[in-house]
């Protein structure tokens, strides 16, 4: 009989420490899915944060005055405006005079 008792002794014990490692492991992984929760509503929140930023730096008015400042461009108007018209023996000549219906000049 005491051999019974010691072997159920072991078992109760055994069975015990199981399950306080499984508790501690539960309360770890519980932590870390909070922390992961957490930091996932962090980088959602700087996500849209950089959503607006980016909708702030994509309006014309900036794309357009970054354009003239940094690359130095100008509007086409007529005046800087050049018309190439295609060679009498070419293709597009010959398509129905789509250069010169274009309101291209020569």
């Amino acid at each position: 009989m005491t051999k019974l008792n010691v072997l159920l002794l072991i078992a109760v014990i055994a069975s015990a420490l199981v399950l306080v490692k499984t508790a501690y492991d539960a309360r770890r992984l519980f932590t870390a899915d909070h922390r992961a929760d957490v930091e996932a509503g962090r980088l959602q929140g700087e996500h849209k944060r950089l959503e607006a930023e980016r909708e702030l730096q994509a309006t014309n008015q900036r794309v357009d005055k970054s354009a003239r400042e940094r690359l130095k461009m100008t509007t086409a108007t007529p005046a800087v405006t050049m018309y190439e018209s295609a060679p009498a023996s070419s293709p597009a000549a010959t398509a129905g005079g789509l250069v010169a219906a274009s309101g291209a000049r020569p």
